[in-house]
């Protein structure tokens, strides 16, 4: 049963979510602007300036997947497809987490950030899945052509607010999908699961800024916890998710796409590492990274400082190549691959 949850057969009052103000959605604290002028310096440095490091040089490590693979797997299984589509396996079913698997993460596919590398698994090779559990709106975690693929082969879309009217829209069929505002929880197949706050932003175009609401998850199996971050800045919500559900097994925390000059809605690895004791993570796994060129730093980058960074912490991590079985109970730390095929 779900806590609070608007059904996709409700007519959505998001005006009563603590989150909206004059008819969009807000973080708690005020988000830095850069300015128009800024704004284009930022444009024109993306589109002219970009080091070359930001793409590796040769493709990156890719461990295929089978459906009869992942189906033989155990319980309690994770694997990474790729920036931050993870599947799950918990109670003999599986999950995805923001479904991503075109060619670029962008409106049209051709221009906008390409892949380093091919998915490891395609949609119609994956079993059945039994939930979508979708961050944002943004189009390198809310791909159209996956959620269409994946519509009749999914049961369930939980979704952020204003997220699930957008994919009633394209067509998934509206008892599929459950929007819920930040704390609200809903159980299915066991699993308890929970949007939580975040410190982002939403839109798919020039004009539909923060109509849509933005989270963090809790995915809870029993006495085992994982946390996915979504995107986020750093903010003092991990503290009060960390109070209210953790400890967490592991959390699953972005760690890529940082900026200077976006501090509020993308973390430092310092800060990744913060938000994973504020939330008393035992296993850090980052994300958020490895697939799509969205910076100015080098794409290896991320994974080199949040390692040394979780080293000089004492902080166990876990960092699997794309296709890799990681296990939630047990993790294992992972080889530090991207160093071969790093400039």
């Amino acid at each position: 049963m779900a806590t609070g949850v608007l059904t996709a057969c409700n007519t959505p009052r998001y005006s009563e979510s603590p989150q909206q103000e004059a008819g969009k959605f807000k973080n708690p604290a005020a988000k830095h602007k850069p300015g128009f002028a800024k704004t284009v310096q930022l444009i024109w440095q993306f589109i002219f300036n970009k080091p070359a490091n930001t793409v590796p040089a040769q493709p990156i490590p890719v461990q295929a997947l089978s459906r009869a693979a992942l189906l033989a797997a155990p319980d309690r299984s994770l694997y990474r497809l790729g920036h931050s589509t993870m599947l799950l396996k918990l109670r003999g079913e599986f999950w995805l987490t923001d479904p991503v698997f075109s060619e670029r993460a962008s409106p049209v596919q051709w221009m906008g950030p390409q892949r380093f590398h091919q998915t490891p698994i395609g949609i119609a090779d994956l079993p059945p899945v039994k939930g979508v559990i979708l961050s944002h709106d943004h189009y390198d975690h809310l791909d159209y052509a996956a959620i269409m693929q994946l519509a009749d082969k999914v049961e369930h879309f939980l979704t952020p607010l204003g997220v699930g009217d957008t994919l009633i829209k394209w067509g998934v069929p509206a008892a599929k999908v459950q929007q819920l505002d930040w704390w609200q929880s809903t159980s299915i197949a066991g699993l308890q699961l929970v949007a939580t706050p975040s410190q982002h932003f939403s839109g798919r175009g020039l004009f539909d800024g923060n109509q849509t609401l933005w989270a963090s998850w809790v995915i809870q199996d029993g006495d085992m916890r994982v946390f996915f971050s979504g995107d986020t800045g750093y903010f003092d919500g991990f503290k009060a998710i960390g109070e209210k559900y953790g400890p967490f097994d592991v959390t699953l925390m972005e760690t890529g796409a940082y900026g200077q000059d976006w501090p509020d809605i993308h973390m430092q690895p310092e800060q990744t590492l913060q938000a994973h004791l504020d939330l008393r993570g035992k296993h850090l796994m980052p994300i958020h990274n490895g697939t799509f060129d969205l910076a100015m730093h080098a794409w290896q980058e991320p994974f080199d400082r949040i390692v040394t960074l979780a080293e000089q912490a004492g902080v166990a991590m876990s960092t699997p190549q794309m296709g890799e079985q990681l296990d939630l109970v047990q993790p294992q730390p992972g080889q530090r691959w991207w160093q071969r095929y790093a400039e």
